[in-house]
């Protein structure tokens, strides 16, 4: 329906609808000290603005406003219709503690008191 209208009107509804996309969207990506906003996000990519994002290949950190929340392997990156998309091989999820090398029972106590 939308190619019944005039380019110039077409062309207003697109950058309106990215300009949307990125005021809600809290999510960027975050390249050295480069930031960029994500448009949208889906489980094996997620789209960036192509006229403000160089072609990414590579490991990129994802923040929610400026909590880390994973790091990705960018492995292909191609624009369609003015969006850079990005797929990505692997998702790491960020913890804010470290792995634990053994199995923790979720019974188990939390400390032990000595023996008075």
């Amino acid at each position: 329906m939308l190619e019944f209208l005039p380019q110039d009107i077409r062309d207003g509804l697109d950058a309106a609808r990215k300009r949307e996309f990125t005021r809600k969207s809290r999510l960027r990506v975050q390249v050295g000290e480069a930031v960029f906003p994500v448009i949208r996000c889906w489980h094996d990519g997620f789209a960036l603005d192509a006229a403000l994002t160089p072609h990414l290949r590579g490991l990129v950190d994802v923040y929610d406003g400026s909590r880390h929340i994973f790091q990705c392997l960018i492995v292909a990156s191609l624009v369609d219709n003015g969006d850079l998309i990005c797929d990505f091989k692997r998702m790491t999820l960020v913890s804010d503690r470290a792995p634990l090398d053994y199995y923790r029972d979720e019974n188990a106590p939390v400390a032990l008191l000595p023996r008075a």
